[in-house]
């Protein structure tokens, strides 16, 4: 494997292990974590554009009404699909994340026909049928719409829509997105500090460098996948990105024991299926265009 499927592999697998960094500091609120999570990725972020020189081009690009409207959409989208994230972790609903992140390459296929009017082949409205099916069955089992899923799902597919369309690479985009973030982050925590309810430099050294590198732990796994995309096939990414829900579901199911019913197996079963026959049904299409070009 070259160093683009590696790094694609290394950035999905630390996705699909968040959820143990994420219960290191379960006693922590999650909007504060969240907080931290966009003050300490700017922060970074900002210092890997100063040490690359390309501030000015940054500031150039960047500082635009239009690019501000569209980076501000994003960035509400993706703060919205943190919080959720982390506080369904800390709430023990990691194996509904997981489902989530399963039915996401479904939900961006269903966005893009709604929105870029794209037109699907007739065998991936199977995937998406069987799908829809997965979540009803859920709903029923549940007595009440898997929404933590539905929540990740959507807005992480309404973020990729935008991210689509968007003017910025990932570096510039993401540390936009994080600026626009970044003040009300800050308020936030210094009103929680005043209050009395702040984490930060009262709950131990270890939370503290905990929190401090969740920054860290946000930006190298998305520059990683930066360099990775621009490097290996879509196709190959494509695949790769089901060790991220695959890792989540494990976590949840081996590590932190959270009950797996025979119904969550019938609705789960639904997805799985749905993506193994989307997962063939592309590989089948790529491969029969190669050849009719060849």
């Amino acid at each position: 494997m070259n160093q683009g499927t590696w790094r694609a592999a290394g950035a999905y697998v630390i996705w699909g292990l968040f959820p143990l960094y994420w219960k290191w500091l379960h006693h922590v609120p999650a909007l504060q974590l969240i907080c931290h999570r966009i003050l300490w990725s700017c922060l970074i972020l900002v210092g890997v554009i100063l040490f690359m020189h390309v501030s000015k081009d940054f500031r150039k690009n960047s500082f635009i009404p239009k690019v501000m409207v569209i980076y501000g959409a994003a960035a509400g989208l993706v703060g919205v699909n943190w919080l959720i994230y982390v506080w369904a972790v800390n709430a023990d609903y990691i194996v509904e994340v997981s489902l989530g992140y399963f039915i996401n390459p479904l939900i961006s296929i269903v966005l893009g026909v709604i929105f870029l009017r794209e037109r699907l082949r007739a065998w991936q409205w199977v995937p998406v049928g069987l799908s829809a099916l997965g979540v009803l069955y859920l709903t029923y089992a549940y007595g009440r719409p898997p929404w933590i899923a539905l929540s990740l799902a959507v807005s992480f597919g309404l973020y990729g829509l935008i991210k689509k369309t968007a003017p910025l690479g990932s570096l510039y985009g993401l540390t936009l997105e994080t600026g626009i973030l970044f003040l009300p982050a800050l308020l936030y925590l210094v009103y929680a500090d005043g209050i009395g309810s702040g984490a930060f430099l009262h709950t131990g050294a270890v939370a503290d460098i905990l929190m401090a590198g969740a920054g860290l732990i946000t930006t190298v796994p998305l520059l990683m996948f930066a360099y990775a995309v621009q490097r290996i096939p879509l196709s190959l990414v494509g695949i790769l990105q089901f060790i991220t829900p695959s890792l989540q579901f494990l976590c949840g199911v081996l590590i932190y024991r959270e009950p797996f019913t025979f119904d969550q197996l019938i609705g789960f079963g639904c997805v799985w299926i749905a993506l193994t026959i989307f997962g063939v049904e592309g590989y089948l299409a790529h491969h029969g265009q190669v050849a009719r070009a060849s």
